[in-house]
């Protein structure tokens, strides 16, 4: 739809220098019939270069663009409205770009999603000053499975991690059988204090969505909206805050496995592939069940303690699952690349997300 949007804007661009050319002479425009001034000429040019600008902005200020275009068209049925006659269904085109404009500024603008994530990310993300690195004897406590998945990810050696910065895509869904919804998202986690900040933008019938998974302060929230400006789904309190425990220490455990040493982690051996754990994070505490492979591998994530968000808005308490697979380089560990979401609903299991991970960086200062 960007690039569509951005076609849009060189064609209406392009069609703009046709009134600096009638008005300096550099071609002969019968279908113009009306005189334009030099002056006026000028401003056809000046509206070119804005709408332009606006295209390529789409792709090289995505936060501020909408300001460009929205200048671009004043600018534009400033001359367009001396020269009615002949330009008049240049103020359709306007009206689409208006249209585009306003949606940039609802959903990049100062008070969208984006720019909340944003600011939690400068606010709570920082590179640390040094990192030590892990040792043998910072491992020696944990269950055999667990000591065994770290040296495969290739912890043993590597600096401590502080920070983690995911580039993901994938699908979505919010029910067994409701349509998917592509998705691309992009997170920060912060171990201590620990957060985690998760922005994601998919398309339902072809309609935008944008959603901020907040976790900061020990308290969790969600917020998604169509379109940038009809709330879809809205979550908040206790159950939000549990469930989002639990998805703080999946991340540990599938994208920073390094941080599984942490001392707010209390480890149980069941057997050679499996292993307990319960996790503290500001008086909420969760427990999850680990699975590895021969290979040493963690393959799946088993939790109670998560809540879905039905239609009307209830939190339930289900059973919730991630199975994991296709381990591949990232940087200087070796991690799970491709992943699910599994609900346990009373009548069976269904996966309602499904995720590919991009790009994974540690200890990163905010872009």
């Amino acid at each position: 739809m960007a690039i569509a949007f951005a076609v849009l804007l060189v064609v209406h661009g392009l069609i703009h220098l046709l009134g600096g050319a009638k008005a300096f002479g550099w071609a002969d425009l019968p279908h113009l019939t009306r005189p334009i001034a030099p002056a006026a000429g000028a401003l056809w040019f000046v509206s070119a270069g804005l709408f332009l600008a606006t295209a390529a902005s789409l792709f090289l200020w995505p936060r501020g663009w909408w300001l460009i275009g929205a200048v671009a068209v004043v600018v534009s049925m400033a001359v367009i409205l001396p020269a009615w006659s002949d330009a008049k269904f240049g103020a359709l085109a306007n009206a689409l770009v208006l249209v585009g404009a306003a949606f940039g500024f609802l959903s990049q603008g100062p008070f969208s999603l984006r720019a909340e994530y944003e600011r939690d990310v400068q606010t709570r993300v920082s590179a640390p000053a040094s990192a030590t690195p892990i040792a043998d004897a910072d491992i020696a406590h944990l269950p055999a499975p667990v000591q065994r998945y770290l040296r495969v990810v290739g912890v043993v050696g590597q600096p401590r991690v502080h920070n983690v910065r995911v580039r993901m895509h994938g699908r979505i869904r919010g029910d067994p059988t409701a349509r998917w919804m592509p998705l691309s998202a992009e997170q920060y986690n912060v171990v201590n204090p620990a957060a985690r900040m998760f922005y994601l933008t998919a398309s339902m019938f072809g309609i935008p969505v944008q959603g901020y998974h907040r976790y900061v302060n020990a308290s969790a929230s969600m917020r998604v909206k169509a379109a940038a400006l009809v709330p879809v789904a809205t979550a908040a309190g206790r159950e939000m805050t549990q469930g989002e425990t639990v998805t703080l220490f999946n991340d540990m455990c599938l994208m920073a496995p390094a941080t599984l040493i942490h001392q707010a982690i209390e480890w149980d051996a069941i057997d050679s592939r499996t292993a307990r754990a319960r996790f503290t994070n500001a008086g909420h505490t969760i427990h999850a069940e680990l699975s590895f492979n021969e290979a040493g591998e963690l393959t799946n994530f088993i939790s109670h303690d998560r809540y879905a968000v039905s239609s009307d808005g209830t939190m339930r308490s289900l059973r919730w699952s991630t199975p994991v697979a296709a381990y591949r380089q990232y940087g200087p560990f070796r991690l799970v690349s491709r992943g699910e979401g599994r609900w346990q609903e009373p009548d069976g299991e269904y996966t309602y997300i499904e995720l590919t991970f991009d790009d994974v960086q540690y200890n990163v200062a905010p872009r």
